[in-house]
């Protein structure tokens, strides 16, 4: 396999490296790894500066142009990623949006909703969230109840969604909902997107162990929905879902992984494990060497997926792959973590002298990681899907 780059591609890598250089905000760096951000002060910088990116097309850019896009191509995109996390660059705030809704509407959508809603989802100017599991609906999500009863010039939505990240701050939800209740389970479902500012819609918090608001409820009741917000087919709603999903699983083991190998090195570097650091210690260096192969091993997974796209082939089972290993490998550098950090692990303030970078972060970290194991299908879901699709294993 031939790993090098075209010159182009290099100038392309070499004309990013330098934009973000002189266009990125150092304050933006400090919780660039931060999925949502924290506050609405945090918000508005990201906002600002994906406007910025848009204003350049250097935020999808894989989307044709006359979305906004760049036109680039797969492996530019892969580049674009490398780059991004190298410059420890935010998460936008249309992040999963923009790498799962917006390809789905390009897909799916009319060419009216393509112009309507692609360009200002990559501006930021609207912002948008995922209306997709419900309280008894999660991995089994084709058992939703949301319910869309068809009124003539609009559909009326009722309901409620779960674990909506970054709800709070959405100008829209694209959601599953369902339009026909006689239906088989996986018929009778619709895709549509609703505006979070319609009478109706109420947003409720869902506070993490560390203090975090990512997460939401929102409610639904008798929400009016125009006909023309409907994607895709009347009661194929579910075949409009799993595009969205084979997109979402290829970025929900977790994110920025290199860059939480980093910083795990650095906290090797300054702790100190029977007198000496941890990174001079048998076992953690041990550690940190594998966990930099299971790490190679997901950059070389990535690859093979490229390939398929490259190839025109559908999806395979790398994107599963992907998440699956994705998460297992945050889990083991937590796993490490902990190990090097002990008790202080569990503080979320540090003594003022301790030498421990990143400090209180570290209990976030470790606290919060488990969510990466549920994002996008939980891990179960997608050894199910490895184990019935490719290898051929009898369902579970």
């Amino acid at each position: 396999m031939d790993f090098d780059y075209t010159p182009e591609q290099q100038a392309f890598r070499m004309e990013l490296r330098t934009w973000l250089e002189a266009n990125l905000p150092e304050d933006l760096k400090a919780n660039a790894a931060d999925m949502v951000p924290a506050t609405r002060e945090e918000f508005e910088k990201r906002r600002a500066f994906q406007k910025k990116l848009a204003a350049a097309r250097w935020i999808g850019i894989w989307w044709p142009r006359e979305y906004g896009g760049r036109g680039a191509g797969i492996i530019e995109q892969a580049i674009y990623d490398e780059e991004y996390e190298r410059a420890h660059a935010p998460r936008m705030t249309n992040h999963p949006p923009i790498n799962q809704w917006g390809p789905t509407v390009i897909q799916w959508g009319t060419e009216a909703q393509k112009k309507r809603l692609l360009a200002p989802m990559l501006s930021g100017e609207e912002t948008w969230c995922q209306g997709y599991s419900e309280p008894n609906a999660g991995s089994d999500l084709a058992s939703l109840q949301t319910r869309a009863i068809d009124k003539g010039d609009y559909f009326e939505v009722t309901g409620q969604k779960i674990w909506t990240s970054a709800g709070h701050f959405a100008d829209w939800i694209y959601m599953l909902v369902r339009t026909d209740p006689a239906a088989p389970k996986h018929k009778g479902i619709s895709c549509m997107y609703v505006d979070m500012h319609s009478p109706g819609v109420e947003v409720r918090p869902l506070i993490e162990i560390t203090g975090a608001h990512h997460f939401n409820e929102v409610f639904f009741d008798a929400v009016r929905v125009p006909k023309d917000h409907l994607v895709g087919p009347l009661n194929e709603g579910w075949r409009v879902a799993m595009t969205t999903l084979n997109y979402e699983r290829a970025i929900s083991g977790g994110h920025n992984h290199a860059s939480q190998l980093e910083h795990l090195i650095e906290l090797a570097r300054q702790v100190t494990i029977n007198g000496r650091p941890a990174s001079e210690d048998d076992y953690f260096r041990q550690q940190i060497a594998q966990l930099k192969i299971e790490l190679e091993s997901l950059k070389l997974t990535g690859y093979r997926a490229l390939t398929r796209q490259i190839k025109g082939l559908p999806p395979g089972p790398e994107l599963s792959m992907l998440k699956t290993v994705g998460c297992n490998l945050v889990l083991n550098m937590m796993r490490v973590a902990t190990e090097m950090l002990g008790g202080f692990a569990t503080l979320a303030e540090l003594p003022p002298n301790s030498s421990i970078p990143d400090g209180r972060e570290w209990l976030h970290r470790v606290l919060g990681v488990r969510g990466v194991t549920i994002a996008g299908g939980t891990t179960e879901i997608s050894r199910n899907i490895i184990g019935e699709r490719t290898l051929g294993l009898p369902k579970s």
